[in-house]
């Protein structure tokens, strides 16, 4: 016993030292520990991110690292963890509308980096300084995004194409190009909105249940979730688009034909990635009773028109309808140009079982309704 006194009194006088101390206990819980694990030799990034973390942002960082996909975990750093941490949180502080902005939602849907698969980019300092300026007057997420939705795209020169070079672009990447899918161009409409506080999610279906194709849109939060076309601004307002009626028609018990919300937050469900359908690491809700409408007594035929010029491009040109047995009854429009989604037509509901004239500048082409409720395209060349 008296061999071992001095051993005790030098371990007891050494706890006692100024700056002597063990290092704290690691604050974070199971959850986050088991994603270092899954970090692998990329661990030390995300435990500095954890420690070097202010205290008012601590669960925001946990929830970003234990909620992100085993890629992230693997890859990204501390500083750009911490840099998009604090300018989320900053934001909120900031923004009018911040502080009616639930917990929950605003860590799933301001705070995350990324939307989906989409190339990793710092973004948000950026479109802090961008975004800000033009919001500095609204009022509410709703007249914010609204204001982004008409503006952004015109100051950053983008727009729609079926030219880009990949589906899910980073806005980075979409910048550069001045073109991007209508997944592309709703990634820079969310990660703009969440920039400014505002919380915001990608929204889509892998197939439309006519199956002429997929879409991607923008949801926001505003005391709920409210959708719009990004590069698409109405200014009736939100909850409109073009796709509502295809929308309406979604089915939730049908994988490919629901309607799913991107979330970060991890889930029993994924979201479609239709460019890459075996990744399933991009958790998702699905939405589609937000959407999903019993379809009333159709009383009308609908007649959708595509103009083309000599190179098969698409073109804005005016298109009048008339019926062949009363030329009274006429119909006209603007058809859509190579800037509107691919699946987005010139719509005319139209009188069952009669003959109409398609008329664009001197081309015409005749067309017979069918029954009401059915539904026909017809491409003309300018």
């Amino acid at each position: 016993m008296l061999l071992r006194a001095p051993i005790v009194a030098v371990a007891l006088l050494a706890a006692c030292v100024p700056g002597a101390a063990a290092e704290p206990a690691a604050w974070w819980d199971a959850d986050v520990e088991q994603a270092l694990k899954s970090a692998k030799e990329n661990r030390p990034e995300l435990e500095r991110a954890l420690t070097d973390v202010p205290k008012d942002q601590r669960k925001g960082m946990a929830f970003l690292v234990a909620n992100m996909p085993d890629g992230d975990l693997k890859a990204l750093k501390a500083e750009f963890l911490l840099a998009n941490v604090e300018l989320a949180y900053k934001a909120r502080k900031e923004m009018l509308w911040g502080k009616d902005v639930p917990e929950e939602i605003f860590l799933n849907d301001v705070l995350p980096y990324a939307n989906v698969d989409e190339k990793r980019d710092a973004w948000r300092k950026e479109f802090y300084e961008l975004c800000v300026p033009m919001v500095k007057n609204c009022k509410t997420p709703i007249e914010a995004v609204q204001v982004l939705n008409a503006e952004l795209f015109k100051k950053l020169k983008l727009g729609y194409s079926t030219q880009r070079k990949a589906p899910n672009q980073s806005p980075k990447e979409s910048i550069e190009q001045g073109k991007a899918s209508c997944t592309g161009l709703s990634i820079v409409l969310s990660d703009a909105a969440r920039s400014v506080g505002i919380p915001a999610r990608l929204v889509g279906t892998p197939l439309w249940s006519d199956k002429r194709g997929n879409h991607t849109w923008v949801e926001i939060w505003d005391k709920g979730w409210h959708f719009t076309g990004a590069c698409e601004p109405d200014p009736s307002g939100l909850d409109r688009g073009w796709f509502v009626g295809a929308a309406a028609q979604a089915k939730k018990d049908v994988f490919e034909h629901a309607i799913y919300a991107a979330s970060f937050k991890k889930s029993q469900q994924h979201f479609p990635l239709v460019w890459a359908m075996k990744n399933k690491n991009v958790p998702a809700e699905n939405v589609t009773d937000h959407y999903a409408k019993p379809a009333p007594k159709a009383e009308a035929f609908r007649l959708e028109v595509k103009v083309i010029d000599a190179n098969k491009k698409r073109v804005a040109e005016k298109v009048t309808v008339t019926a062949t047995a009363d030329a009274k009854k006429a119909f006209d429009g603007t058809s859509r140009g190579e800037t509107a989604d691919t699946n987005d037509f010139l719509t005319f509901e139209l009188p069952p079982n009669a003959e109409f004239v398609v008329k664009v500048g001197t081309a015409t082409k005749t067309v017979k309704t069918g029954a009401a409720g059915e539904k026909t395209l017809v491409e003309i060349q300018k």
